[in-house]
């Protein structure tokens, strides 16, 4: 019975980290610096529980310490799942480093089940260990069922677990393994494990409760394979009007829909791809890098229906989502791919007049690999010849909190002849904002001015003002697109 307690604390150990990403991932986004600070701390933990269970194996092994040790491990993830909001908006609020902030969060939810899982493998050795002769034996057989274990934790969290169950609920089945665990280690404990195993139970149904509770309000939390995803009612801050929106990540919506008029741009910087439209009027086929609410391929299918239009998304359940919440129905005219941006711009072969850029991750930036002058020749390369690129940036111009947009400027300059930005608030260039980028293909001056007085307008954001090339452009080897997003906001 001791290897499979091993084993079992083995996978526990990375599934609690994966869904830590998600525990995490609104309130302090996916990005490398999160993931750093969850791997580093969950590492640490486990290698302060090494040193710990050997020092405790010396003194006095028994089967019921470490039962009890399982058992404690237990009610510590049971606390995650009940106490991770709270303890995330604290730190949210009062941390303002984001480095700083994850690595807190990290060490304050999973440090204490990280060091008391860690305890388990050398404390289990010594339990085991029947004389000198086997130790080495010993110590392998037990070390690899753990590692074996994490190797299968690994893959169930990550192909499994995560896409169709919720955070709250894996972190609360945990705990109900990790009670079952100890039950195993030491049955002469079984009144007060079966207790725990009772507790968890109620904490798993009160939580579908909840679910479904908060599912009656309209408020939804949905982990998928790629994210963690919270769709909710809200109101238009400018109109009033409610609408629905999508939210990805700690700032800013990704996308939102009015319910009176679900073909209607919501959201402020989505009114700038009419661009499009004005910059090709004779538009016929085109590319949306980034599904999300598909809130712009609803706007295309009802103002320009003989527009043909190929989508991007990477996350199928962000489409699902978009037909079940957004009223995405698709339509002749449009082709789906559920496929990573890069990988299409890579294999495909067709052209277009227009690609439109709306790609994010959970901190708003254009991921990387999409950013890259290698990605922009791509783009350039399945333009027909009058092609145009607009692309939605969040970001500031000036100052240290616009270093990424002008990388990604410089970039798409040292490919395209004509690059033009067009910010939601031209007055202020250092304020964190959605920044339009446009970049032409053809060598010829676009046409700057508009008859009609919406399209006027947006064309005068247009920065005027040189754009500082003080930043190196982003390339497939060096793309430091999270240390240029990594400043206060």
């Amino acid at each position: 019975m001791l290897e499979i307690v091993v084993f079992i604390c083995g996978a526990v150990v990375m599934i609690l980290e994966i869904v830590g990403s998600r525990v995490l991932a609104p309130f302090l986004g996916t990005s490398i610096v999160v993931w750093t600070s969850l791997i580093g701390v969950i590492l640490g933990c486990l290698s302060l529980g090494y040193w710990w269970g050997g020092r405790l194996a010396d003194r006095n092994p028994s089967y019921r310490t470490l039962s009890r040790i399982i058992l404690l491990a237990s009610f510590f993830v049971a606390g995650v799942a009940v106490s991770k909001a709270s303890v995330l908006n604290l730190l949210q609020g009062s941390v303002n480093t984001l480095h700083v902030g994850s690595t807190l969060a990290a060490f304050i939810l999973f440090g204490p089940p990280g060091v008391l899982l860690g305890i388990v493998s050398p404390y289990a050795v010594r339990l085991k260990m029947m004389g000198v002769e086997s130790s080495g034996k010993t110590v392998g057989n037990l070390y690899a069922l753990s590692t074996v274990g994490s190797i299968m934790g690994t893959f169930l969290a990550g192909f499994f677990l995560i896409a169709y169950f919720g955070s709250t609920n894996i972190l609360i089945v945990l705990a109900v393994v990790l009670a079952a665990a100890s039950l195993i280690a030491c049955l002469e404990d079984r009144p007060i494990q079966l207790s725990c195993i009772a507790l968890c139970i109620v904490l798993f149904l009160l939580s579908g409760l909840h679910d479904r509770h908060m599912a009656a309000a309209g408020f939804h939390d949905l982990d998928t394979a790629y994210s963690r995803i919270l769709v909710y009612p809200s109101v238009d801050s400018k109109t009033g009007r409610s609408t629905r929106v999508m939210v990805t990540g700690p700032e800013g919506i990704q996308s939102a829909m009015f319910l009176e008029d679900s073909t209607e741009l919501a959201l402020a910087y989505t009114k700038f791809y009419a661009l499009a439209f004005h910059f090709r009027p004779d538009l016929g086929k085109m590319l949306m890098l980034g599904g999300g609410g598909y809130s712009f391929p609803k706007y295309v299918m009802k103002h320009y229906p003989h527009v043909k239009m190929d989508v991007v998304e990477i996350d199928p359940a962000v489409t699902s989502l978009a037909e079940r919440f957004f009223e995405f129905r698709g339509g002749p005219g449009i082709r789906v791919f559920h496929e990573d941006a890069r990988t299409f711009l890579n294999r495909t072969r067709d052209q277009y007049d227009l690609v439109l850029g709306d790609t994010f991750n959970s901190h708003y930036s254009i991921p990387f690999h999409v950013s890259t002058l290698e990605a922009v020749r791509r783009i350039h390369s399945l333009l027909a010849e009058d092609g145009v690129v607009i692309c939605n940036i969040l970001s500031a111009i000036e100052g240290d909190r616009g270093r990424f947009l002008r990388a990604e400027y410089a970039t798409f300059k040292a490919v395209f002849p004509h690059v033009y930005l067009f910010p939601a608030d031209p007055g202020d260039p250092s304020r964190w904002q959605n920044v339009v980028l446009v970049a032409f293909k053809s060598g010829r001056e676009p046409e700057l001015d508009a008859g009609d007085p919406v399209i006027r307008e947006l064309l005068g954001k247009r920065r005027i003002d040189p754009v500082p090339a003080d930043v190196p452009l982003l390339t497939d080897d060096y793309a430091p697109v999270d240390r240029y997003t990594m400043s206060t906001r």
